[in-house]
């Protein structure tokens, strides 16, 4: 995803640059504090931008590399390692549309995405053969797998350390959210947003990725600042413009996080925009790591006073299958 690189003054106060150096620190009274933060964050918009969280963007520049490599050859280079969304491989233009997920029409997204997912077998035969398959590596491009495998295993840890993060602004013992954590699923998409000379002008109501929110737990996002990017919607403002920092991460939190808190946090709805009229040729790539948990955890509200709306419990992975089905294109 990509933002444009005005939002306005409310988009940037609702989504803070939260600093995890004081979190880090053992410094007394700085967990607390940017506890503080997170949770008036989540309250207000579902999104955080995050510095000081350790992660190389050198190496984010060169997945980028090795993945525009990829998505600029000819699209019968690609179809051998087409699959359908939650597949590991090419998902090809027209294979998505995420605001079905709203249960709105629309054309499908205008992108092409490299996807894999969570890969260490269980033991179990059933879950692993839903859940943790092998994933698939273009021949063509053999350095982007060592690149993502290791930009995978910082995502695993900074997100494990933003759940740690957020039960603390719950209130909440450390590993409230991290007991659900042990062998859990993930998702890792490599979005290409290439300009109209690519993939056609847009369709009335055809947006590079359709207003919806994410499925998981914690959505931690790579992007790149761009005219055709990412806009966020709160009750309060709308849609908005995403700020944009270029040292910090954007993270969300997901459906089942929201359903999990009792609606005290608001799932992160956003969508990114088609490229615009005065620059058709932009070309943007996003890195996105959607984080989950253990396999067929049961998700509960939190009573109140920390949750607000009590939901039926749900089986997170079948929750999450239903909603992978519900953005594949027929």
């Amino acid at each position: 995803m990509a933002s444009s690189p005005n939002p306005s003054a409310s988009a940037r106060s609702r989504v803070p640059v939260i600093d995890l150096g004081p979190w880090r620190s053992g410094e007394a009274g700085a967990r607390e504090r940017t506890a503080a933060r997170v949770d008036e964050a989540l309250q207000a918009a579902g999104f955080l931008l995050i510095t000081g969280h350790g992660v190389d963007p050198g190496l984010a520049a060169r997945i980028r590399t090795a993945a525009k490599e990829f998505f600029r050859q000819p699209a019968e280079a690609k179809e051998p390692y087409a699959v359908a969304v939650g597949g590991r491989g090419w998902l090809g233009p027209g294979a998505e549309a995420n605001s079905y997920a709203e249960g709105a029409a629309s054309p499908p997204d205008l992108k092409e995405s490299w996807s894999c997912a969570a890969d260490e077998p269980t033991g179990n035969p059933s879950v692993d053969a839903e859940w943790f398959r092998p994933n698939a590596w273009p021949a063509e491009v053999p350095a982007l797998q060592p690149l993502v495998v290791e930009y995978i295993a910082r995502m695993r840890a900074l997100s494990d350390e933003l759940l740690e993060l957020l039960a603390t602004a719950l209130g909440l013992a450390d590993d409230h959210f991290t007991r659900h954590t042990g062998h859990p699923t993930w998702g890792f998409n490599l979005n290409w947003y290439p300009g109209t000379e690519v993939l056609g002008e847009p369709l009335p109501g055809q947006f590079r990725i359709g207003a919806h929110t994410d499925f998981g737990t914690v959505t931690v996002l790579d992007r790149e600042p761009g005219s055709g990017g990412l806009q966020i919607h709160t009750d309060a403002d709308g849609w908005q413009d995403a700020p944009y920092d270029p040292a910090a991460l954007t993270v969300n939190i997901g459906d089942l996080m929201a359903r999990w808190t009792g609606d005290r946090w608001r799932a992160g709805r956003h969508r990114v925009l088609p490229p615009p009229a005065d620059a058709p040729a932009e070309e943007l790539v996003s890195l996105v790591y959607f984080y989950e948990c253990d396999p067929h955890t049961l998700v509960e509200s939190l009573a109140a006073p920390i949750g607000r709306v009590v939901h039926d419990p749900v089986d997170s992975h079948a929750y999450l299958r239903a909603k992978l089905d519900a953005i594949t294109v027929s």
